[in-house]
């Protein structure tokens, strides 16, 4: 007979160069049942996906950055996976997240969000192909 399954929680990679806005994340996505790997720094976080896309279920990817633009975090880590699946968070206009729908985009929400319909189109996005 076999012992009791154990399943891994999704790991969300949250970049934000907001501080507060990254401590609300992991908060409200622990509290969903997510792990949450968290940085301020765009090339933390490439560092972190290339070391980790295998364990790496979605990118959640602030658009307006000082290090590094989400576009620009956005084709890098397509370098490194092509599957990658990025949900961009922006307070631009929405013809920013048009452009890179066509590449790939998964999704986006316009800053200030509710935690829940984030939360929502998370599960959305792990669940589709």
């Amino acid at each position: 007979m076999d012992g009791p399954k154990t399943t891994l929680k999704p790991l969300i990679l949250a970049v934000d160069d907001e501080e507060a806005i990254l401590e609300i994340l992991r908060l409200a996505l622990e509290e969903a049942g997510f792990a949450v790997h968290a940085t301020q720094s765009p090339n933390e976080a490439l560092r972190f996906y290339e070391q980790n896309a295998d364990r790496v279920d979605l990118v959640l990817l602030d658009f307006v950055m000082p290090e590094l633009p989400g576009d620009l975090v956005f084709e890098q880590l397509q370098q490194i996976n092509p599957d990658v699946k990025v949900i961009l968070l922006t307070g631009c206009d929405d013809h920013v997240a048009h452009k890179m729908f066509a590449k790939g985009l998964r999704g986006y929400v316009q800053k200030p969000f509710f935690i829940d319909d984030l939360v929502s189109r998370i599960r959305d996005t792990l669940e589709a192909p």
